[in-house]
């Protein structure tokens, strides 16, 4: 097997592929979060899943004085990378929601 075959089997499905990755640069608001290249900026999860696991999201959050809970420096759904990351906690969002 060749070096690039290898790299091929490790790589996630969603990887390279279109549904993963999109970005609006005609929104009002992008981009909408510092620190993230904007041609690698991932609009695919403008609200965050993760955020109904409240404090358990994995995210860079802070909770605000009056208890809100501030994603504005979290950059988390915003990168290419983390596709596989947030889908594949939907399963931990419905077990949250089913306990609620």
């Amino acid at each position: 097997m060749v070096v690039s075959e290898m790299r091929e089997e490790k790589k996630a499905h969603w990887e390279g592929k279109h549904f993963s990755f999109f970005t609006n640069r005609e929104c009002e608001y992008f981009p909408c979060h510092k620190g993230v290249d904007p041609a690698e900026f991932n609009c695919l999860f403008c609200y965050c899943p993760l955020y109904a696991l409240g404090e358990d999201c994995g995210g860079g959050f802070k909770i605000l004085e009056n208890g809100i809970k501030d994603c504005g420096g979290c950059t988390l759904p915003h990168r290419r990378e983390n596709y596989g990351k947030i889908t594949g906690e939907f399963q931990r969002i419905v077990d949250t929601f089913r306990k609620k």
